[in-house]
Parts: C-alpha cells; structure tokens; sequence
C-alpha cells in the first residue's frame, strides 16, 4: 500500500470515489504538531482541481494507468474517434474527455490515458505543441508593428487564436495547445 511520501506529479489515485491526478505537492513539516501533505489534485473524469491535505504517512489507494499513442482519424455525433497505432483497435472520446481538442487535425497524434484494470480510456492529451495553418487572417496595417499588438486568425481545424499583425494567411504556425497562444512562424 503506497503512502503519502509516495506522492510525485503525475501519480493517480482513488479519492473520494473517482479518479484524481496530483498536479501539485508540497510538504510541509510545521515546528509543533505532525508533517502533512498539500496536495492539489485534479479529476480525471470529470476535470475538476481540488486543494487536499493529507497527513504524513496515510495511506494512499494508487491506481495503475498507461499512455499509449492514438491517431486521430475523424469526429462525427458519436465524439471523438482515434486508432491504436499499434493494434489498430478504434475508440471513441467525448469532447471533454479530450484536452486541447479545438487544435486536433486529422492524423495528428496524441496520447490516450488508459486505466490499466479496467482497460477504459480516461482522456487524451495533444502534444504542448502543434503546426498548423492559418486559413483566414485579416491583413495587417502597414507602419502598426511596433506595438504588441495582435489580430484573431483562424486555423485549419476551424479553431480562432490571435496572432502578431504581421502574420497572415496560408501561414504555417505552431501553437501552444495548453493554452492556445501563438508561439511563432515555423520555416518551411
């Protein structure tokens, strides 16, 4: 049984009857009384974040999940379709089983989280970072690029971010998907 001096980010656990990930921990040994944990937890079904404090040495119910890389092929009602690139086995996610989902191309690849005993895909996380095109941006002002300022674009999956004045459409450019900021041009 794992206990609190085994918490590191990333670790999954049963808490409260669901799924949690720890994001954030931090331990603190105050001068009077006993060390505990703080602990930000976030839910992997439902997508909350949660502050918990655990006391030094409880016991903690770790569960067991697996990354595998996933191709997204295509979206209809149903959700969310990807491909196993290796057993060729299809699923199929909701949207918001899908983090990042408006900067996800057809063919692009992601990682699937999957919870080893019950063999249930959780979510699927797109890499920080992806190229895409912009299909759609109004053109800059000649002689307004020496502010920061920026203008919304529209990118291939049909998805609208704001970009720097100077870039334009049929651009390629790579975008952080965890927030969904422009970063910058790729070379081509």
């Amino acid at each position: 049984m794992a206990t609190t001096a085994d918490i590191k980010k990333g670790l999954c656990i049963n808490f409260k009857n669901d799924l949690w990930t720890v994001i954030d921990f931090q331990h603190h040994k105050p001068g009077k009384g006993g060390a505990y944990m703080r602990t930000k937890l976030k839910s992997i079904t439902s997508g909350k974040s949660l502050d918990h404090t655990f006391n030094s040495g409880e016991p903690l119910d770790v569960q067991q999940i697996t990354r595998r890389k996933f191709q997204f092929t295509y979206k209809d009602d149903s959700g969310y379709n990807f491909m196993d690139n290796e057993t060729f086995e299809q699923i199929t996610l909701q949207e918001d089983e899908v983090e990042g989902y408006p900067y996800l191309k057809e063919g692009q690849e992601v990682e699937v989280c999957i919870h080893v005993d019950t063999d249930k895909p959780l979510f699927a996380e797109l890499p920080p970072f992806v190229n895409l095109m912009i299909t759609y941006a109004e053109p800059g002002e000649r002689g307004n690029t020496a502010t920061n300022a920026s203008k919304m674009a529209t990118l291939e999956t049909g998805a609208q971010i704001n970009v720097p004045l100077f870039v334009d459409s049929d651009i390629m450019i790579k975008v952080d998907t965890r927030n969904g900021s422009y970063v910058e041009r790729v070379k081509s």
